[in-house]
């Protein structure tokens, strides 16, 4: 074990459930290294994973953001280019966009198209698939609303999903964010994900939530 982690394991009580602004606490007390580490919230569920009705998937706009500042990508065509451009996309073009992607340029974060522009996107569908950033209906980024979704998603907007085991992992901030600021990105998450819970989930939903950083310790919350 090396020293930093030595020293955070002294802070810890792994049979601890700790409020969440005591968690945030100890998070931030613990021994940073050398960058601003990411704090990430992460939720076991109780939904079958084999039943595709009880799959949780989300979007939500953080308070605080993530701490990330996201390149947003427009696919549009005719009056839609011109909103991207004016949204502040980072990136909008059309058919020629597309041919640049084709070649493997992949300098963006989220790639956002309107429906009309699905169809000549939808052949680097296995290019884009995989890297999970194909533009999806269910995540927000398929839609005419530009303007919004391009606003929203520089603001702090974060997708959630499931994993093949029935958890939720999310970025909800930088440990150098205010703990109450990081404590109201959680509490936001854990509300849109209990929103969420599929009518056909029966039982317990959520198991337990744990918060830690990037090369910090799992601390268990109430929520």
């Amino acid at each position: 074990m090396s020293k930093r982690m030595a020293e955070i394991d002294k802070l810890v009580d792994k049979t601890k459930i700790y409020d969440l602004e005591e968690a945030m606490d100890l998070i931030k007390q613990s021994p940073q290294p050398k960058f601003d580490q990411t704090v990430e919230l992460h939720m076991c569920l109780g939904i079958d994973t084999k039943q595709s009705s009880q799959t949780v998937r989300g979007i939500v706009v953080l308070p605080y953001g993530t701490g990330k500042q996201k390149k947003v990508c427009v696919i549009a065509k005719g009056e839609k280019l011109k909103e991207a451009q004016q949204s502040g996309a980072d990136f909008y073009g059309d058919e020629d966009l597309i041919e640049k992607i084709s070649k493997n340029w992949l300098e963006f974060d989220v790639l956002v198209a309107t429906p009309d522009a699905m169809k000549s996107l939808s052949k680097l569908g296995k290019m884009l698939g995989p890297k999970g950033l194909m533009p999806n209906p269910k995540a927000g980024t398929v839609t005419f609303d530009i303007t919004k979704t391009v606003k929203e998603l520089k603001a702090g907007r974060v997708e959630f999903k499931n994993d093949s085991f029935g958890n939720v992992h999310c970025a909800v901030g930088k440990v150098s964010f205010e703990k109450e600021k990081l404590a109201e990105n959680i509490r936001t998450l854990i509300a849109a994900v209990i929103k969420s819970k599929p009518s056909s989930s029966k039982g317990l939903y959520v198991k337990n939530a744990t918060v830690s950083s990037t090369m910090g310790p799992g601390l268990k919350i109430r929520y």
